[in-house]
């Protein structure tokens, strides 16, 4: 979850030399040799200032993964290559996965208005559901105003005082919904693109009118069991990550300033745009199989790999229906997705067939680019 600019990137700032002594792990997969470049990247992250790093590869070869740094400042534990985390805006592609999955089903069409399914939920402001789809919330081309970017939201929860007083808080989605209704929208639906967590907000609440359930119930049911991702969780309204697991840091709104421990968190101010919990093995599987054509249909997976032009310098590839398209240096394209929550910045990614992947947690939210780490190991 992109759930604010400066948050996932910051100024890298140095720490302790200490804290980039790395270890690693090697688990029926290439040779060291053959992920030097990755684990290097990895040690380089940590070297640029972030806590820990944990990342984990699969390809034909086997499983390989690899830790640097520590993942609790205070006693210096090191991370741990099994570490649940919180993967932000990594949800974003499950619950597109369910959207498609209805539609292969025949209960929904990518191009029913919201209005259809969420009547009067989002209006005002020049807001109108009736002009805006499914696959716009999707692809982000609906022009919803993304709630994380509102100012007093922004203070209430991404600043230090405000994260203290309202970091247990819970958010029901359509109270999300309506910071983002105070707003007009960024832009007429399809004319540009734009991220906003408030699309997959709303997309979350269509798969529970649609289904009668709630999306975390979907997803568990239709992807979480049937690919085995024991690590992987929708915590609603818990606060705690399940171990094995680090602590998560961050600075807040000063990359200079004191690192503060924000590892309990009340994850429904993410909501579908961000609340899950995983780990890099199972990312690995659920992108593996996702892009290899295990969970979707053909036309539906190709509906989720028609992309949109990113209009914004921070992203270099294209948009899907929740799926990032990344062009490599070396002209391999990947896809997945990032994601970014207080002190949990994660990217899981894979090659167009499925068959190599990579996902990787830092446990600091203000240094550090994954992009490396990708070049590394797919270059």
């Amino acid at each position: 979850m992109r759930v604010r600019t400066t948050l996932v990137g910051a100024t890298a700032l140095l720490l302790a030399g200490a804290l980039a002594a790395p270890a690693v792990a090697a688990t029926g997969g290439r040779p060291e040799g053959g992920h030097t470049a990755t684990r290097k990247a990895v040690e380089a992250l940590v070297a640029a200032g972030v806590p820990g790093v944990t990342a984990t590869a699969e390809d034909s070869h086997g499983t390989w993964s690899t830790t640097a740094g520590v993942g609790d400042l205070g006693t210096g534990r090191p991370r741990s290559t099994a570490d649940r985390y919180r993967v932000g805006s990594i949800t974003k592609t499950f619950v597109a996965t369910v959207l498609l999955q209805l539609e292969a089903e025949g209960r929904l069409s990518l191009d029913d208005t919201v209005e259809k399914w969420l009547p009067g939920v989002v209006h005002g402001h020049g807001h109108d559901g009736r002009h805006i789809t499914v696959r716009q919330l999707l692809n982000h081309t609906s022009g919803i105003y993304n709630y994380t970017e509102d100012a007093g939201f922004d203070r209430a929860y991404f600043t230090e005082d405000g994260f203290r007083r309202h970091r247990y808080d819970t958010l029901a989605p359509r109270e999300l919904v309506a910071v983002a209704m105070r707003h007009r929208p960024d832009f007429a639906p399809g004319t540009f693109w734009h991220y906003s967590n408030t699309n997959y907000v709303v997309a979350g609440m269509v798969i529970e009118k649609v289904t009668g359930h709630a999306y975390a119930t979907e997803i568990t049911r239709r992807i979480i069991g049937p690919l085995h991702l024991r690590a992987t969780s929708l915590p609603g309204t818990t606060v705690t990550v399940p171990h094995p697991s680090s602590r998560s840091y961050s600075k807040f709104t000063d990359p200079k300033g004191p690192v503060y421990d924000v590892t309990a968190l009340n994850p429904s101010l993410a909501s579908a745009a961000g609340e899950m919990i995983s780990n890099s093995a199972d990312l690995d599987r659920f992108y593996g199989a996702l892009l290899g054509g295990k969970i979707l249909p053909s036309h539906q997976l190709k509906e989720m790999k028609t992309t949109v032009e990113i209009k914004d310098s921070s992203y270099p590839g294209r948009y899907g229906l929740g799926l990032m398209e990344t062009p490599l240096s070396c002209g391999v394209q990947v896809w997945g997705h990032d994601g970014g929550i207080h002190g949990s910045v994660s990217m899981a990614i894979t090659t167009e067939d499925g068959r190599h992947s990579l996902a990787l947690n830092s446990n600091g939210d203000w240094a550090g680019d994954g992009r490396a780490v990708a070049e590394g190991e797919f270059c």
